[in-house]
């Protein structure tokens, strides 16, 4: 993407930092400060236990030191320690739950890590049916909490997710043909900008930071509470169906008039995966129902439900039992690579047969004694955008598009070191390969969903340049040293959009 010479000057414009900060003086500041006692070296119990907790083992780093906020007034003050470091600022990363699989994304080394994990309250107000939620939380733990008042928010679909990047990510759930996206029900967010003060971005103050957070992750600060509308009901039926990889066939038709019908019936969510596993030696296909109400056999779903499966876990549950269901397991290597197209049959059918070719190829090569290889897709409709727009807009670009579409995720695990390379290699294989494939025939699409994407993405730019601008902004204005640009490597920055 090419942008104009405004764009260009505006990302250029932030003080020019080495941001080079050593990493000892770093921690001896925030040692020196009232934080030592959040403060975690390596070798003690609370910095393995925090390092050893991220999802992907390639995402374990080693900090120099981990410091624990409980507070946002605590986050003011790790965050205004490292900036104003004497004047060598410190470069330091942001964790909330821990999920993005790739490494440096929310850990670093050298440097400090801002570890989240200790603010994981949410806070029910019955007066105005809204939910706090701290940035720490898993969504496990926040419908478990709203479910005893029959409430529940638009949020993660894996219940040990984590609230803060998926939220700032756009973040997309079993609601969003009701409500929008998850960024779309956050009403008010609380942040600590890059010089330490604490903010509120809501519609009425600071509504350009606010419409900027929907989507521009962390190019602004540390997002410390996000006060979200919740919904009514928290029993659904769900659970997932398998079925034989020959059924294919009949799946594709079905997940394409299901896009372009669910404006018919919001209730209905559906995910798809055609997963190999070693542990089975098997290739077959795994659909994930969710009906947002408890409703049994949605005609929604009518065409699924027809086709001949070899398990059904289908069951009536809360949101907390839903989200544990399809938890993923952690403790593995992974690599995640995520794209957009509009929704042609053809498409789908390419990603299938190069999926079922590069089980294949890896068969031949893979040293790991446990290994698979998922290929995802999922509803992308127009009227996710619809509603975005209706509740204010957000910064994702969707509303570019006048086409439904749907979106892919190449989801690979394994447990050898010795696979780095050759999972990264046919990730980036499919990837290309299908891209390829969809421009040719005109069904490609610029829009990368940033919560899947991987390090070698650039998300932001598939936001539309009109948004990049805007994010650049906004990171200007609320940010105008450069802090979360200069200083925290990790996450997806408008400076390289």
């Amino acid at each position: 993407m090419k942008f104009c010479p405004s764009t260009v000057a505006l990302l250029s414009a932030w003080p020019v930092s080495s941001a080079s900060g050593i990493p000892e003086s770093c921690c001896a500041s925030l040692q020196a400060s009232p934080l030592h006692t959040n403060l975690f070296y390596p070798n003690s119990l609370a910095y393995n236990q925090s390092v050893s907790s991220y999802f992907s083992v390639n995402a374990q780093l080693d900090p120099t030191c981990i410091v624990q906020p409980h507070t946002a007034e605590q986050v003011s003050l790790a965050v205004s320690t490292l900036s104003r470091n004497g004047s060598s600022p410190c470069k330091f990363a942001v964790r909330s739950g821990g999920h993005t699989i790739w490494a440096g994304a929310a850990n670093i080394e050298p440097g400090v890590t801002i570890d989240l994990s200790m603010m994981n309250s949410t806070t029910y107000h019955k007066d105005t049916q809204t939910a706090s939620i701290l940035p720490g939380s898993r969504w496990q733990a926040v419908y478990k909490t709203l479910g005893k008042y029959n409430r529940t928010v638009a949020g993660g679909r894996g219940g040990t997710v984590g609230v803060g990047g998926f939220l700032i990510g756009g973040g997309n759930t079993f609601h969003t043909a009701r409500v929008g996206f998850a960024c779309d029900n956050v009403l008010n967010y609380q942040i600590v900008l890059g010089n330490g003060t604490i903010a509120n971005a809501n519609k009425h103050s600071n509504a350009d930071l606010y419409k900027a957070l929907k989507g521009g992750t962390i190019n602004f600060g540390i997002v410390t509470r996000y006060d979200m509308a919740t919904i009514e009901g928290d029993l659904l039926w769900g659970g997932v169906v398998t079925y034989d990889n020959s059924t294919t066939s009949q799946q594709i038709p079905a997940i394409s008039n299901f896009i372009d019908n669910i404006h018919n019936d919001p209730y209905a969510s559906y995910i798809g995966m055609w997963g190999y596993s070693s542990a089975t030696g098997q290739n077959a296909i795994t659909n994930a129902y969710e009906y947002t109400k408890p409703v049994a056999r949605a005609p929604a779903f009518d065409e699924f439900l027809a086709i001949k499966n070899t398990s059904d876990t289908m069951h009536f549950g809360s949101m907390y039992n839903l989200t544990v269901d399809l938890v993923q397991a952690s403790g593995t290597r992974n690599v995640f690579l995520t794209s957009t197209y509009f929704n042609n049959p053809k498409v789908m059918e390419k990603a299938v047969d190069i999926h079922n070719d590069l089980i294949e190829e890896a068969k031949k090569q893979v040293q790991s004694k446990s290994w698979s290889m998922v290929t995802m897709v999922q509803p992308w409709p127009t009227l996710f955008a619809e509603l975005s727009a209706k509740k204010g807009g957000n910064v994702l670009g969707l509303e570019r598009f006048d086409r439904n579409m749907f979106q892919t995720l190449f989801d690979y695990s394994w447990d050898n070191a010795a696979d780095d390379a050759l999972f990264n290699r046919l990730a980036q294989s499919i990837t290309e390969q299908l891209n390829g494939y969809a421009k040719e025939i005109g069904e490609d699409n610029p829009y990368i969903y940033l919560n899947y994407a991987d390090k070698t993405q650039n998300p932001l730019q598939g936001y539309g340049e009109v948004n990049v601008k805007y994010i650049a902004n906004v990171a200007k204005k609320y940010d105008p040293a450069g802090v979360f640009q200069r200083q925290v490597p990790g996450g997806f920055k408008v400076t390289e959009a």
